[in-house]
C-alpha cells in the first residue's frame, strides 16, 4: 500500500521584549536558576498579571506578514494543566479569539513553490524548566524562563514531507527574525518546534491518527524526527496494529522518537476566560502603525528581485534567507546597476561560501558591499577575468587591500582585452602546436580546448577567455 504522509507544526517563538508578558521580570539568557522569577510569574496569592505591550505588538506584526486576520477584541483563557515546572496549574495562554487568525507563508522546496496555510498564531507565556541533569534521583525547577512571551505559531496540516516541513520552519526562523519579533536562536530554546505527524493511504482524505513530536530544537532534527516517526506509524499499521495519540520525544543519539504521554485534546485543557484579564482590544490606528514599521517582506523581496534583476525564484530565495543578507545584495545592486545576476552570483557563491568556511555571519564579512561592487565593476567591463577576480577578492578579504583597482593594478591583474595582442598569441600557439591543429581540423573537438589552454598559459591567465575563443576559431577556419 503506498502511503501519505500529513505533517503539521507548531512553533514557539520566544518575543523580544525585555521583560515577562504579565510581568516586569526579566527575560536574560543565562541567569542564575531561579533568579528572575517574580511573584507574578510564579503565582503568589494577591499578585495580577498586567499585559506587555510589546508582545502585543510583535504578535499584530507577524499577523500583517502572513496576511492574516487580526482578531479584536483577543481574549486570554486558562489553559489548566500539572506540571512540575507550572507553578500556577495552568498556563495563560489564548483559545476561541486568538490575536491572529489565518494567514498564509510561501515555501521554496527545490524549484517547487508551495503554499503552507496557517490556522492561527496566539500569545501565551511560557513554563519553567525541568532539570534532569544535574540532580541524582530528583528534578530541578528553573522557573527563569516561566511568564516569557510567547507566539505559539499553529499551521494547518498541509506538509507531506520532512522536506516541506523543514523548509516551512526555516521559512517562519527567516520570517520573524526578518521583522524583529524573535531573535531565533534555537540553541536557547527561542523557536521550538513541535510537530503533528500522521498517515493515511495515498488518495484518502480522512487524516491518520496524530502522534504530536514535541521540542525539535534544530532543522536537523526536525527532519530526522519526522522521518523516524512516518516509518514507524507505517510499520505499526502494514502489521495489522493501529497508531495511539500520543506526545512523543526524539532521542537524537538513538534517532528514534519515544512515547512520552498520552496526547491531549482541547477539552482536556479545560480552557476558560482568564478573569484577571480583560480582552484586548486593537484599534486601526494601532494595526496601521505596525504596518508602517514593517520592513519589505521577504515574498515582497523575492518577487522584486525576479522582476528587477532578472534572477530565478530559487536565487532569489536564497538571497532572502536572512534579511542582512538581502540588504548585502540591495547596497551591491544599488553601486552596480544591471548587473544583478552577476551580483548574486557572487554573494551566493564566493562570500557565502568563504563565509561558511570560516564560520561568520554576512555581517561580519571582510568584504563590505561597496568593496564588492568595485571588483564586479572590473569583471562585467572586462578589466579581469573571473580567475583573477577571484585572486583580488582573496586578497581583499584577508585585509591585504581595500581597493579592487589598487590590487589589480599592484598585482599586474589587468585582463588583455587588445584584439591585435590576442591575434598575436593565438599565431603563436597555431605555430608552436602544429599536431593539435590537425587533430582539430580532423574533427577532434577536445584539440580546441587544448590550443585555448596553450593560449591562457602563454598570456598567463590575462587573455580574455572570450575573446581567445573567438578568435582561436576564426584562425582555425581560414
Amino acid at each position: 500500500m503506498q502511503w501519505e504522509i500529513v505533517i503539521g507544526l507548531e512553533i514557539h517563538a520566544q518575543l523580544s521584549t525585555r521583560s515577562k508578558i504579565f510581568s516586569g521580570a526579566s527575560i536574560a539568557y543565562g541567569a542564575r536558576p531561579n533568579s528572575q522569577a517574580c511573584a507574578v510569574d510564579i503565582a503568589l496569592p494577591g499578585v495580577l498579571p498586567v499585559l506587555n505591550q510589546g508582545a502585543v505588538e510583535r504578535a499584530i506584526k507577524f499577523g500583517l506578514a502572513i496576511d492574516a486576520k487580526i482578531n479584536s477584541p483577543s481574549i486570554f483563557a486558562r489553559k489548566n494543566y500539572f506540571y512540575p515546572d507550572l507553578p500556577k496549574g495552568y498556563q495563560i495562554s489564548q483559545f476561541e479569539r486568538p490575536i491572529v487568525e489565518g494567514g498564509h507563508v510561501s515555501i521554496q522546496v527545490g524549484d517547487r513553490e508551495k503554499t503552507i496555510r496557517l490556522t492561527r498564531a496566539h500569545l501565551e507565556e511560557d513554563a519553567g524548566k525541568s532539570m534532569h541533569e544535574d540532580f541524582h534521583g530528583m528534578t530541578g525547577i528553573d522557573l527563569n524562563r516561566a511568564g516569557t512571551a510567547l507566539l505559539e505559531i499553529v499551521s494547518e496540516p498541509d506538509m507531506r514531507s520532512s522536506a516541506e516541513a523543514v523548509a516551512y520552519a526555516k521559512t517562519l526562523h527567516s520570517l520573524v527574525r526578518w521583522i524583529g519579533i524573535c531573535d531565533g536562536n534555537m540553541q536557547e530554546g527561542s523557536f521550538r518546534c513541535d510537530a503533528n505527524v500522521s498517515v493515511r493511504p495515498l488518495g484518502t482524505e480522512k487524516l491518520g491518527t496524530r502522534c504530536e513530536i514535541k521540542n525539535l530544537n534544530s532543522f536537523r532534527f526536525l527532519e530526522r524526527a519526522i522521518d523516524h516517526e512516518v516509518a514507524r506509524q507505517i510499520d505499526i499499521l502494514e502489521e495489522g496494529g493501529r497508531i495511539i495519540q500520543q506526545t512523543r520525544l526524539y532521542d537524537a543519539d538513538r534517532d528514534e522518537t519515544r512515547s512520552m504521554r498520552s496526547k491531549e485534546d482541547a477539552q482536556d485543557y479545560r480552557y476558560f476566560p482568564d478573569p484577571d484579564l480583560l480582552p484586548v482590544v486593537i484599534s486601526g490606528e494601532w494595526i496601521e502603525h505596525a504596518k508602517k514599521s514593517l520592513p519589505e517582506l521577504p515574498e515582497d523581496k523575492r518577487s522584486r528581485y525576479v522582476k528587477q534583476h532578472g534572477l530565478s525564484a530559487y536565487d532569489a530565495s536564497v538571497l532572502t534567507v536572512t534579511r542582512e543578507l538581502s540588504d548585502y545584495f540591495d547596497q551591491t545592486v544599488e553601486m552596480l546597476p544591471g548587473q544583478g545576476k552577476l551580483s548574486a552570483n557572487w554573494i551566493m557563491g564566493e562570500v557565502s561560501g568563504r563565509l561558511n568556511k570560516e564560520g561568520l555571519e554576512i555581517a561580519q564579512c571582510p568584504v563590505n558591499p561597496e568593496q564588492l561592487a568595485g571588483l564586479l565593476r572590473r569583471i562585467s567591463d572586462g578589466t579581469v577575468s573571473g580567475k583573477m577576480a577571484r585572486e583580488v577578492f582573496d586578497s581583499i578579504w584577508s585585509g591585504e587591500g581595500n581597493d579592487a583597482d589598487a590590487i589589480i593594478a599592484a598585482k599586474g591583474l589587468k585582463q588583455i582585452s587588445d584584439d591585435s595582442e590576442i591575434e598575436k598569441l593565438v599565431d603563436d600557439v597555431l605555430i608552436a602546436h602544429p599536431q593539435q591543429v590537425a587533430d582539430y581540423q580532423s574533427g577532434k573537438e577536445k584539440a580546441f580546448n587544448s590550443l585555448v589552454g596553450q593560449v591562457m598559459k602563454v598570456s598567463k591567465g590575462k587573455a580574455n577567455p572570450a575573446q581567445v575563443n573567438s578568435i582561436l576559431k576564426r584562425k582555425l577556419s581560414e
